[in-house]
């Protein structure tokens, strides 16, 4: 017996059926609006599949970086309110790496073709 499909699959279906089928029978702003709707659906199956790695790294990269644990938001504005307060700056250690890791998880999720991906 099949299981259900997962969310990613459908998703990554839809974005199929929009690129290989809708788009090209599209002109002008409908075409463009499938090629970005196609985007989104593929930046979609992108966090379902690697959003979950990267958010529980990052929440260990800042329960270290903060010596406390909590869910991602809070620790996130705990950084940020840290950061505004001046209590961290980028000479505290491990705040660059912990940094540049978070963007470079979100840019392969968002934007994986980006140029400057290539050389990380």
């Amino acid at each position: 017996m099949l299981g259900e499909p997962t969310a990613k699959q459908l998703v990554e279906a839809a974005a199929s059926f929009l690129e290989k089928v809708a788009a090209p029978q599209l002109e002008g702003h409908a075409a463009f609006h499938a090629r970005v709707a196609t985007n989104v659906l593929a930046i979609v199956a992108r966090e379902l599949e690697l959003g979950p790695a990267a958010a529980k790294a990052e929440t260990e990269r800042l329960a270290k970086l903060l010596g406390s644990e909590g869910d991602l938001d809070a620790m996130r504005r705990a950084l940020s309110a840290k950061l505004t307060a001046g209590e961290m700056d980028i000479s505290t250690p491990g705040l660059a790496e912990h940094l540049l890791a978070t963007v470079v998880d979100r840019v392969r999720i968002e934007q994986p073709g980006y140029g400057s991906m290539k050389r990380v």
